[in-house]
């Protein structure tokens, strides 16, 4: 058998049709290499955007079709400004256009000019006759700086446990770290893995970047004792049992060396919660509750009926009862009524989770933190959660977010998410986007947005077929942007990107331009462009989150020791010799030690922890604004939370924070670590 045949490009008129609905037909891995997009996988995408270009005659069909919509339309359906310029589709209308805006907070005006940030709705009509109505997002011209600058704590919060938490890290574990960090060493934030709500097992996928949904928490993450209704059950013997039980689960893990049972944990928390659900609430206690369910609207509504739902029918709604898979529905209804103690019930845990994520930020900032609690916003959602079944109408059926082919994986990625339809967004008023912000920024200092690249284009796979066989799409950077800025300033937080890996010019840019953040890790920042060496610490961005390391990263000490190559070569991960890897490695961390040692950071042969500060140091030289120290980086751990490419060939996402021996160590002993103390005091200085 012969070499498969390339793929079919689009033709021509495929192309164009593409073009104006954000389709790619290309995309360059390299800046100097292009692939062609296939004919299939831009036919695909156009159907999940409700276009038909299975035909020729189709295709001719849809593209004057679109030609025409856009040469007649005044406005597109969402319109940015910025500060108090005039936006450029308004000010590009046809001369004696009237306009008239409704502000969102109530107010008419006959311009837009000076208008208030916030999302507001104008309606044009030219000289002709011809009007349109559309959202206009004003939002500040960027975020400010955070005050000064900080250093502060990586954590996975999971892998954070102490003497009271049930066998995994909790919210007042959080609390607890940010109020010490914040108090004793002077750090400005806790940065912590996506809180969402996680698709409901048993197994429940361990990972937090797919989850169930993004705009809700998940109630595992609660510390039992410190709801007040708990200490008012009624039936004391339970309550004895499932403290016991809680004891049992810490102790596998500290001391019996057992993962983290995140379905175990959450079992003997639900138990709990159940007898607390039967406590009546006092009167000031359901007056807050009513408020919040009130404020929250058809949103939480929504996802606690979804919770419901998935108690009787499964975690996946695409197999639910025909009736049931719309929200919408009269039979949807009547199970919302029918489950009306279940939906409390999730509301309730709802509003339990967020006051304590809400008292962790309290605690940070009452620390003197000037962030504060950074919590992380996953790339997308399970297909089958709450979130997908919710907004069915914003995802685009049939296709998945991924990455095509890079040096790094030949074969691309498909990440299983369901990618937003930006047309949707875009006649909304980017309403789901601005919703999800919102209720992130109740309780967060500052938002770290996983693949902020995501924000411009996603890479759209479709089901059934390999991630090689996708395409970008498009999406109104400069509307997510001010979508992004406007929340964000209006909580008076940070927002930090993280763009790891390719990005496409102008991104880095645009984001800086607006008061975003970057993400730059130790190991990446090399002078790419020119000898390859690493970049010296004054060449390194200012706007940007520095890093030794990340969760999906080998801890310093491995990467220093070459242990992570050696974990990946154990487990088959290796795409080249094990030898070559070993060599590699080495002549990285030389390099990385000779720059260490030509800076006078540290001496030659110099011990672990002294190279682990040096590290550090060299941090501090950077103008890097924020500093991040990976947690388990303080206590000499050697194992990554995360191993991309692995599934059960390893623990992702169930391991505690652990020594240099692999000893679990708990919130109480890290406070109290002198090694994790030394290199605080390092970027204290």
């Amino acid at each position: 058998m012969g070499a498969p045949r390339p793929a079919e490009p689009p033709s021509e008129d495929l192309a164009r049709l593409a073009a104006l609905h954000g389709v790619a037909t290309s995309y360059r891995p390299a800046p100097d290499r292009t692939v062609a997009a296939s004919a299939t996988a831009v036919t695909l995408a156009l159907a999940a955007l409700g276009v038909d270009a299975t035909t020729p005659k189709a295709v001719r069909a849809a593209l004057a079709a679109r030609e025409r919509e856009l040469g007649e339309r005044l406005l597109p359906p969402t319109v940015v400004g910025w500060d108090t310029r005039t936006p450029a589709a308004l000010a590009a209308l046809p001369e004696g256009t009237r306009l008239h805006v409704v502000t969102e907070q109530g107010g008419t005006r006959a311009s837009a000019d000076h208008l208030p940030p916030g999302v507001h709705e104008v309606t044009a009509t030219a000289p002709d006759g011809r009007t349109a109505r559309a959202h206009l997002i004003v939002a500040p011209a960027g975020l400010p700086a955070p005050p000064g600058r900080s250093y502060g704590l990586l954590v996975q919060l999971y892998s954070l446990l102490s003497r009271r938490s049930w066998g995994m890290g909790d919210l007042t574990d959080l609390g607890e770290l940010a109020g010490w960090a914040g108090r004793a060493l002077g750090a400005g934030f806790v940065q912590v893995n996506p809180l969402h709500a996680a698709v409901p097992g048993p197994p429940t996928d361990p990972s937090p970047y797919r989850p169930s949904s993004r705009r809700f928490p998940d109630p595992v993450h609660l510390r039992i004792e410190d709801v007040p209704e708990f200490a008012y059950v009624d039936d004391q013997g339970r309550v004895r049992a499932l403290l016991e039980r809680a004891g049992r689960l810490r102790e596998a893990v500290l001391e019996k060396g057992a993962l983290i049972d995140r379905d175990a944990v959450w079992e003997a928390k639900r138990e709990a919660l159940e007898l607390v659900h039967r406590v009546p609430l006092g009167p000031g206690r359901r007056a807050a509750y009513d408020d919040f369910r009130t404020g929250q609207g058809r949103a939480l509504e929504d996802h606690a009926t979804w919770c419901a739902l998935a108690e009787v029918h499964g975690a996946d709604w695409h197999r639910w009862p025909a009736p049931l898979r719309d929200p919408r529905s009269p039979g949807t209804a009547r199970a919302r009524r029918e489950l009306a103690d279940r939906v409390d019930f999730h509301s309730r845990l709802v509003w339990l989770t967020d006051a304590q994520l809400t008292a962790a930020q309290r605690a940070a900032r009452e620390a003197g933190m000037p962030v504060g609690i950074v919590h992380d916003l996953a790339v997308g959602v399970h297909p089958g959660g709450a979130d997908a079944w919710a907004q069915q109408e914003y995802f685009a059926a049939g296709m998945s977010v991924g990455a095509p082919p890079d040096a790094f994986n030949a074969r691309g990625q498909d990440w299983g998410l369901p990618p937003w339809r930006p047309d949707r967004l875009a006649g909304s008023g980017y309403a789901p986007f601005r919703a999800l912000l919102r209720g992130l920024f109740r309780y967060a200092g500052a938002l770290r947005v996983d693949h902020v690249m995501g924000l411009f284009r996603l890479w759209w796979v479709p089901e059934g077929h390999p991630p090689t066989e996708g395409t970008y799409v498009r999406y109104d950077a400069e509307a997510m942007l001010a979508v992004l800025v406007l929340e964000a300033s209006r909580a008076g937080a940070t927002v930090i990107g993280e763009d790891l890996g390719t990005v496409e010019p102008g991104v880095r840019e645009a984001l800086r331009e607006r008061g975003v953040y970057g993400t730059s890790v130790l190991w990446f920042e090399r002078d790419w462009d020119g000898d390859r060496r690493p970049l010296p610490p004054d060449a390194w961005r200012a706007d940007c989150l520095a890093t030794a390391t990340t969760h999906d990263l080998p801890p310093t000490a491995a990467r220093l020791s070459g242990e992570h190559v050696e974990l990946r070569d154990g487990l088959g991960l290796l795409t080249r010799p094990a030898a070559e890897e070993r060599a590699e490695a080495a002549a990285d961390t030389a390099e990385w030690r000779e720059l260490f040692v030509r800076l006078g950071l540290m001496e030659a042969g110099a011990s672990e922890e002294a190279e682990i500060r040096a590290v550090h140091r060299y941090l501090l030289r950077t103008p890097a604004r924020m500093v991040g120290l990976w947690l388990p980086d303080g206590v000499g751990d050697r194992r990554p939370q995360n191993l991309p490419g692995t599934w059960d060939q390893y623990p992702n996402w169930r391991l505690p924070i652990a020594d240099a021996r692999g000893r679990p160590v708990t919130l109480e002993e890290l406070t109290a670590s002198a090694r994790l103390r030394a290199l605080m005091e390092v970027l204290r200085g």
